[in-house]
């Protein structure tokens, strides 16, 4: 199992879900993905803790993480197999 980067994915990894428009979708923990299936394997434990300071040095806007997927070719889902 890999990510849309080539990166090998594993249960247990924090991981961003990318729509078809190069939008972020969801963010959380990959669980129940089963080796050697790329696509609708798997499910997202999205993460969610009510009281995160932040620091806004550390963040970034969700959109601007869109945009930098699209210069980089990520935005766009790999043609199937």
């Amino acid at each position: 199992m890999h990510y849309r980067n080539g990166r090998e994915a594993r249960n247990g990894d924090k991981i961003v879900q990318i729509g078809n428009n190069g939008e972020i979708t969801a963010f959380g923990l990959l669980h129940s993905a089963v080796p050697g299936n790329e696509y609708c394997n798997g499910n997202i434990a999205v993460i969610q803790n009510g009281n995160t300071g932040a620091c806004m040095c550390d963040c970034l806007h969700v959109d601007d993480v869109a945009v930098m997927l699209k210069e980089k070719g990520l935005d766009k889902r790999p043609a199937g197999k």
